[in-house]
C-alpha cells in the first residue's frame, strides 16, 4: 500500500503524515524520496566531500543532528521501529528499488 500527500491537519509534514499512516497500518518500510541520494554527514549540495551513509542507526542519526525528516516523524518511526529508507526521487528506477528491496540510498533502522 502507497500513501502520499498530507493529513490535512496544520503544524504536520508529509513526513508526519507518511509516519502515522505507516504505523497506523503496520508498514514493514517508510520510502522517503528526496533530492539527493540518501543520508549524508553533511550537506551534499553544499560540501563536495559529504559522505553518504548506506545504513545508519535512529541514535546515531539524532546525535549526528542529520535531520533526515521532520522531528516529530523521525521520532515516531524510531519509537514503532519502523525503518526507513531514503533515496533520490531524481534516479530513474530507485522508486522500484524500493519495493524489490534492493539495497541503494540509505537505510535508517
Amino acid at each position: 500500500m502507497i500513501f502520499a500527500g498530507g493529513t490535512g491537519n496544520p503544524f504536520f509534514t508529509t513526513d508526519s503524515a507518511a509516519a502515522l499512516r505507516a504505523c497506523e497500518i503496520n508498514a514493514d518500510l517508510i520510502v522517503k524520496a528526496t533530492n539527493v541520494d540518501g543520508v549524508y554527514d553533511k550537506d551534499p549540495h553544499t560540501n563536495k566531500d559529504a559522505k553518504l551513509y548506506k545504513k545508519i542507526s535512529y541514535r546515531e542519526a539524532l546525535e549526528k543532528d542529520l535531520n533526515i525528516m521532520d522531528g516529530t516523524a523521525f521520532a515516531l518511526c524510531s519509537d514503532q521501529h519502523k525503518p526507513i529508507i531514503v533515496f533520490n526521487i531524481d534516479k530513474i528506477g530507485d522508486i522500484s528499488k524500493a519495493f524489490k528491496g534492493e539495497q541503494f540510498g540509505t537505510l535508517v533502522c
